[in-house]
């Protein structure tokens, strides 16, 4: 059994996908090639936003968007400490510094309640400008942006949403990446969408900072290439990960369809007694973890091994408990439903091509497991 496989959804999609590659290899455009324009533009009626600017991986979709927004030493980013590396580390890589956010207990997502404390903590401090969120759509569930966003506009801070994990996800009919000033995403090939490599994109209705991106991505150019009006970097998206993503955006809504009625199915056999994902009304998952919490998680996931069923931890290490940022004086105490998530998350087997006898027998296990009251 695979966690996530991508080689069950490569046979599905393979004549599609290898007639879209071999277009690419005949035409020869294999950096920003049309497909490259054409993913953008599909990208971006899907999300429902003005503009979509692809670059080469997820982390440089958030770098850029720390270089549109002028983001340097003196300024302060707020982030979820529950989250990947890159979140916190484009902040710090701009020499600004990381404010870490405690979770919500039940989405896992910024606790928004916090974040205002957080907020407030700096400006009585008065040493550090805040400037910006960074909001992270953990697991497939967009956060909470009916609270963030009237609180970003309260303090004038730009919300920057992570829909890496998120994209498919929905608030209200509204779809993930098109929340807050800015949003990126990550084709990572584990991602709910990704490719066959690295890849990320950047979602935006705001004029000027597309323009801006689109310069940034290509070594600050200006009129061209060789025209340089500013210093940027080199992230620009193959256009043969254009070209797969193009068959993958196609067949997506019906992968987004089966990944909820998995979830559903792990929700209503294991929620009577394990601690499931919690999907608030009129939202809307895209589930790229299914995601239990367990004081037991360790004896339950080498149980689950040792039946051949494989599992993940996302994230064993908050960003305050990284060494990297261990200078910035944070303590579990400080951050105690994130510390707790830490040691008692884990994530079952989740991509659209498992079939509903895959999740019985999973579920089969753990509810069978001594280990489970």
């Amino acid at each position: 059994m695979q966690f996530i496989d991508l080689a069950a959804q490569y046979q599905h999609l393979k004549q599609r996908i290898d007639d879209r590659i071999q277009t690419v290899l005949n035409h020869g455009h294999y950096i920003m090639g049309p497909e490259v324009e054409q993913l953008e533009q599909q990208l971006a009626d899907y999300v429902g936003v003005k503009h979509c600017i692809s670059c080469a991986n997820g982390t440089d979709a958030l770098q850029l968007t720390m270089m549109v927004l002028d983001i340097k030493p003196g300024d302060v980013v707020f982030c979820p400490t529950f989250t990947f590396f890159a979140t916190a580390e484009v902040i710090a890589y701009a020499g600004a510094t990381p404010v870490f956010v405690d979770s919500d207990a039940s989405t896992f997502n910024i606790c928004p309640q916090h974040l205002e404390q957080q907020i407030e903590n700096v400006l009585r401090e008065g040493k550090l400008t805040p400037k910006a969120i960074i909001a992270v759509d953990l697991f497939g569930l967009p956060a909470d942006y009916l609270q963030l966003e009237p609180l970003a506009e309260k303090y004038g801070l730009t919300l920057i949403e992570d829909a890496a994990q998120g994209f498919g996800g929905e608030i209200n009919g509204k779809r993930a990446g098109s929340f807050g000033d800015i949003a990126t995403t990550s084709f990572f090939p584990a991602k709910p969408l990704g490719c066959y490599g690295d890849g990320g994109a950047v979602f935006t209705n705001n004029d000027d900072y597309a323009a801006l991106f689109r310069s940034y991505r290509v070594h600050g150019k200006g009129r061209d290439k060789y025209d340089n009006v500013r210093i940027g970097i080199n992230s620009r998206l193959d256009t043969i990960q254009a070209a797969v993503l193009l068959e993958k955006l196609a067949t997506f809504p019906q992968e987004l369809q089966n990944r909820n009625q998995l979830a559903r199915q792990y929700t209503e056999l294991l929620a009577p007694t394990l601690q499931t994902p919690v999907v608030p009304s009129d939202y809307l998952s895209s589930w790229a973890q299914f995601t239990l919490v367990s004081a037991q998680r360790d004896e339950l996931m080498a149980n689950l091994k040792q039946q051949g069923v494989p599992t993940m931890v996302y994230y064993a290490t908050c960003m305050h408990q990284q060494t990297a940022f261990k200078s910035l004086g944070y303590t579990d105490k400080d951050l105690p439903t994130a510390s707790r998530l830490a040691k008692q998350v884990f994530s079952l087997p989740m991509h659209p091509y498992m079939s509903e006898k895959d999740v019985g027998f999973i579920t089969s296990l753990l509810l069978n497991d001594p280990l489970v009251d």
